[in-house]
């Protein structure tokens, strides 16, 4: 392989990782991500078309804005790192047509991590057609149509019964209606097998960063965790290691 093809996939990835960084601050709002173009959330500027190159630009600027020198969070060169490195990897780990499905889940992934981090939300808007899309690419692709429906259905109703069970036993919400919708949509990408690891994993991740929390005095038990962004970075991983991981699982029987 070439370099010109990996060069040219992480810059593409950077770009889509820029309009990813649109999807996450709008979608919240309920804003359209068309109109109107890329502008200062403080003092409503216009984005050059040179001040809005992926990562770049961010240097550039020293992360503040052109015109009234507000500080630019260091979240958007961030997200636009790390969908180039993704990209990457996809393109190293998968062929088309597997790999357009990987980034398409990949980018997914990587604006509900955000949003929920930063809201504690998961927007019906990616995770319904989610599901959907992700069972019509199983209908010809990987893992393949069966697998994705027993995906979506263990997912989404695992989750929701823990949820419910929580509720029953303690009186609160203990996992909210979006998480559901989005195991689902990890199941209908990714089948019931990755989408079990994934759980497995974004649990585990989630008890590790709330026992820190706590150490650390940010938080109590009752400290609400974003566990949209942990089911995330678990299904990033899964997506693109989890065969190996399932096989190494099974040669221990």
């Amino acid at each position: 392989m070439t370099d010109a093809p990996v060069f040219l996939m992480t810059m593409f990835g950077a770009a889509v990782g820029s309009f990813l960084n649109v999807c996450i601050h709008r979608l919240p709002l309920q804003l359209s991500l068309a109109w109107p173009a890329s502008h200062c959330p403080n003092c409503k500027a216009p984005v050059k078309p040179y001040d809005n190159l992926p990562i770049v630009s961010y240097i550039w600027l020293g992360g503040r804005c052109r015109s009234c020198r507000a500080r630019i969070s260091v979240k958007y060169p961030i997200v636009e790192l790390a969908t180039a490195g993704v990209f990457l990897a996809s393109f190293l780990l998968f062929e088309p047509p597997v790999l357009y499905q990987r980034l398409l889940f990949a980018c997914a992934m990587i604006v509900l991590s955000i949003i929920d981090l930063e809201h504690r939300i998961l927007p019906d808007v990616i995770t319904l057609p989610g599901i959907i899309v992700g069972l019509l690419f199983s209908l010809f692709l990987p893992p393949g149509i069966c697998d994705a429906l027993i995906g979506v259905v263990v997912g989404g109703g695992s989750l929701w019964l823990m949820g419910e069970a929580y509720f029953r036993l303690r009186g609160e919400e203990g996992m909210g209606f979006g998480d559901v919708k989005m195991l689902a949509m990890i199941g209908a990408f990714l089948g019931w097998k990755s989408m079990l690891l994934t759980l497995l994993l974004s649990s585990l991740l989630g008890s590790l960063i709330g026992v820190v929390m706590i150490v650390l005095k940010r938080g109590d038990m009752k400290y609400a965790l974003p566990f949209g962004t942990f089911l995330a970075a678990a299904a990033l991983v899964v997506s693109m290691t989890g065969d190996r991981i399932l096989v190494w699982y099974a040669s221990f029987f």
